[in-house]
């Protein structure tokens, strides 16, 4: 995977003194006030790492557009693969495993950059793409549907209906 988080040394000798200071805290004579200074320094340490983890999405700008951009034309190939109609529509695990990255990362990344969970980002390229059929083919909705890996096309019509506010037929009828 190539999403391992890189801390300063700085950073690692907070994190370190934090660690030393709940093994000393362990291993000292106990009294009414160690549990308590053993678990703020767990969620001092805690919040450290959530603060280290979240900066990366701000930090790798870069390499998150890149993943971005890598995550756009695996969805554009997909969707003109020929064999789509057997391979249905693609998972968040499929697009996590062919960027390299896992599915918790790639949700938080596009979270990060977009707003959006893996799921409703391929939704709105599914639409996308649909949009386009719609209005230059003569393909029935049904074919679109099947084209797009959808198994029935009562399931594509939900979901061009719940992110358009119109039915695909509806949609179509506005071009003519």
């Amino acid at each position: 995977m190539t999403e391992a988080l890189h801390l300063s040394e700085k950073e690692e000798v907070l994190i370190s003194g934090i660690m030393e200071n709940i093994g000393q805290e362990y291993s000292a004579s106990i009294d009414s006030f160690s549990q308590d200074i053993i678990i703020a320094h767990i969620e001092l340490l805690l919040s450290y790492v959530e603060r280290f983890y979240q900066r990366q999405f701000i930090t790798r700008k870069i390499v998150n557009h890149k993943i971005l951009t890598e995550l756009e034309s695996l969805l554009i190939g997909y969707f003109k693969d020929e064999s789509l109609i057997q391979k249905g529509m693609p998972t968040v695990q499929f697009i996590a495993e062919s960027l390299n990255i896992s599915p918790n990362y790639l949700s938080r990344l596009l979270r990060s950059l977009t707003g959006q969970s893996t799921r409703q980002f391929i939704h709105d390229k599914v639409i996308e793409i649909a949009k386009e059929k719609l209005s230059t083919t003569d393909l029935s909705v049904n074919e679109i549907a099947y084209d797009l890996g959808f198994e029935h096309p009562q399931s594509f019509s939900k979901l061009f209906k719940n992110k358009t506010n119109v039915s695909p037929l509806q949609f179509r009828q506005s071009f003519n």
